[in-house]
C-alpha cells in the first residue's frame, strides 16, 4: 500500500496589523538564472554551424492569484515550463541574432497567465577575450 501523502501546508495570511504596511508584499518574482545552452547563433562565417554558449536569464513577476499560497504542486509556477520551453525553442534551430532568441522567449513567457512584468536576457560569454559577455535584454519596465 502506498505511503499516505500528508496534507498540503497552507500559508495563512497574517492577522491584520502584524506585518507593517511598508513590508507588505508588493511583487512576486520567479526566475531561471544563468541557464547555459549550446546554441547555433551568429552571422559571421566562423559562427555558422559552430554552437556557442548562450547564457539566459528569465525573471518573471506574477500576480498574487498565480503565486502559490499552499505547498502543493498544483499551485506551483512551473519552472520546468521555463526551462523546457527554452530548450525546445533553441534545439535544432539556428539564429543569426540574440535579439531574435530573446524576443521569442519573451513572447512565450509573456503569454502565460498571471505574468505582470518580465525581463529576459541572453549573453554570449565567449565572444571577446577582454569582455565578460555581450548580450541583449528585453523587459516590460
Amino acid at each position: 500500500m502506498p505511503d499516505a501523502v500528508p496534507p498540503p501546508t497552507v500559508i495563512p495570511p497574517m492577522p491584520p496589523g502584524l506585518v507593517p504596511p511598508q513590508l507588505a508584499i508588493r511583487t512576486r518574482k520567479l526566475f531561471l538564472e544563468d541557464f547555459d545552452l549550446p546554441v547555433d547563433i551568429g552571422f559571421h562565417d566562423f559562427e555558422v554551424g559552430s554552437p556557442q554558449t548562450l547564457r539566459m536569464n528569465i525573471e518573471v513577476w506574477v500576480d498574487a492569484e498565480h503565486f502559490p499560497r499552499t505547498d502543493t504542486v498544483a499551485e506551483a509556477w512551473d519552472y520546468d515550463f521555463l526551462r523546457m520551453s527554452v530548450l525546445r525553442l533553441v534545439e535544432g534551430r539556428r539564429f543569426n541574432l540574440q535579439e531574435t532568441v530573446v524576443h521569442a522567449i519573451y513572447d512565450l513567457v509573456a503569454a502565460r497567465a498571471g505574468v505582470v512584468a518580465l525581463r529576459v536576457s541572453t549573453r554570449k560569454p565567449d565572444v571577446y577575450p577582454d569582455c565578460r559577455a555581450v548580450g541583449v535584454e528585453l523587459s516590460s519596465f
